[in-house]
């Protein structure tokens, strides 16, 4: 804890007990969840929290670069704690998001009335499938 307290310490990110808790769920998560799965798993340990707190919480990260938004889902906005480059894939069925950690820039080539417009800084692609519980 002391480790993601320092991380925002000075930051101008007030550090209530409900961002504590936020940025320990967050902390190394893996599994993308929405506002909504954050504001349930934490209500269970702090009942007070409210899903404007959480909203909040997550939208400021996001602003300050510390949290990814992920699109991949039209129905729902996903949160990735992982801010290095790297890409996704979603289950159609069971909308689970898993990391795709490959580098496709080499493989992906903007047409040349579009490059010669644009000086390309960055790529994320988004892959969509059923996964292997899913088919079973």
């Amino acid at each position: 804890m002391m480790e993601i307290i320092n991380k925002f310490k000075g930051k101008g990110f007030k550090l209530t007990p409900q961002r504590l808790s936020i940025l320990k769920f967050l902390d190394g998560n893996t599994s993308h969840p929405t506002a909504e799965d954050i504001f349930k798993a934490l209500k269970k340990t702090h009942p007070t929290v409210s899903f404007a707190t959480v909203y909040n919480t997550v939208q400021a990260l996001r602003d300050r670069g510390e949290l990814q938004e992920i699109t991949i889902d039209p129905e729902k906005k996903h949160f990735d704690p992982n801010t290095a480059p790297h890409h996704h894939i979603m289950c159609t069925a069971c909308k689970r998001v898993e990391d795709v950690f490959a580098d496709y820039s080499s493989a992906l080539q903007l047409p040349e009335n579009v490059s010669k417009n644009f000086a390309v800084s960055g790529n994320h692609v988004d892959f969509y499938g059923i996964c292997k519980k899913c088919r079973s």
